[in-house]
């Protein structure tokens, strides 16, 4: 019995060079490039993101998730001198924070790095004022830790942390990178993402406010972008695939902006495969639009039906990623795979730092629409 590809891990491959990972940011974020692909017909058009608005369907609402990553990756050292990275995983806005005696403690998640795996019990100092004992060692190097600190928390992280870039880009943070791996609209309160949400590092204050002259309305969402993210699926059925949890906000003011454009026939376009997550999640969550919080681990992949998300703004994503396999849900496999090879023949820059596409209808589709 043949098998379904679009099950199929190894369906979600293609070939990369490496040079086409964008390990810096274009020089204007809105002069970073946009592949625009009408997902019924699979008509590619190459432009620049800054005439976004060309592209759009007339009246569409933006939905952006305004996260904002926290500088998680932070160095110490062992009582023996050994010296130890320590990454964030927990966002700050979910650490639950016990005091005594003037110190904070609290239980998070994080990832430890060292020459030598620490034991259970070893403590890691950063500063006079701020440690770690590692107590409970998991998988792929995931450690629940208990941290101990004086002072603001953020502001120790902010102070002595650096922004922990993806993988794939091969190079220390720089201070250019604290402004540039931030969307324009990230919210302060909001911090705690481990990642970018990079389809909306594209944005300037200046494009938004022209996409607002022109009709097109714009809505918020958070979710804290984890490591997960980057996590490959492993499994060659994908449907067996173990989602990884995030944590996701949807207000009322954005829910009800959502059901007054689904009411009045204008589509919603996902900033991001996170907006994305965020509003599918949110509606398998309630069954309908409406004001959420919580946890999803909604894997999206080719056969679900969406209920929310009519057009995506995202970047290209890396081979058997369950990004890469969201979008084909959106778009179809084979047109999604047929549009990267465009993209690399015609020099677009992929992942984080690269360039965009933009996940349209076409000219015969109804926005999606909720029971």
């Amino acid at each position: 019995m043949q098998k379904n590809p679009d099950f199929q891990l190894k369906s979600y491959d293609y070939e990369l060079p490496e040079e086409r990972i964008a390990q810096q940011p274009a020089d204007k974020r809105d002069q970073s490039r946009l592949l625009v692909l009408d997902r019924d017909t699979g008509k590619r058009t190459i432009a620049s993101f800054h005439d976004l608005k060309q592209f759009l369907p007339e009246g569409a609402l933006l939905v952006a998730n305004n996260s904002r990553v926290i500088p998680a990756r932070i160095f110490g050292s062992k009582p023996t001198g050994g010296k130890v990275e320590f990454l964030l995983l927990t966002p700050l806005p979910l650490i639950e924070t016990r005091e005594e005696d003037g110190w904070k403690t609290a239980r998070v998640e994080g990832l430890l790095r060292a020459s030598k795996t620490p034991k259970p019990g070893t403590r890691i100092t950063f500063s006079n004022q701020f440690s770690l004992t590692a107590e409970e060692q998991g998988h792929f190097g995931r450690w629940a830790v208990d941290l101990k600190w004086r002072g603001d928390l953020e502001e120790l992280f902010t102070s002595m942390g650096h922004l922990p870039l993806p993988p794939y880009i091969k190079r220390p943070d720089t201070p250019e990178d604290a402004e540039r791996y931030q969307t324009v609209y990230s919210n302060t309160d909001k911090i705690g993402s481990v990642a970018a949400p990079t389809a909306g590092l594209h944005f300037t204050p200046e494009l938004r406010t022209e996409l607002a002259d022109a009709g097109f309305e714009w809505a918020e969402v958070t979710l804290y972008v984890g490591y997960g993210t980057f996590s490959p699926v492993r499994c060659e059925d994908i449907r067996r695939h173990q989602m990884h949890h995030e944590y996701i906000e949807v207000s009322a003011e954005t829910a009800a902006a959502i059901r007054r454009a689904k009411a009045e026939g204008r589509p919603v376009v996902a900033v991001g495969t996170t907006s994305a997550r965020t509003l599918e999640g949110m509606y398998r969550e309630l069954a309908e639009v409406g004001e959420f919080s919580g946890e999803t681990d909604i894997f999206i992949m080719p056969g679900y039906r969406f209920r929310v998300v009519d057009c995506l703004l995202t970047n290209f994503h890396l081979p058997e990623s369950s990004l890469i396999i969201m979008v084909s849900a959106l778009a179809g496999r084979k047109t999604i795979l047929d549009a990267y090879g465009f993209a690399l023949e015609n020099g677009f820059r992929f992942f984080s730092y690269g360039d965009a596409m933009l996940i349209r209808q076409g000219a015969g589709e109804r926005p999606a629409k909720q029971e």
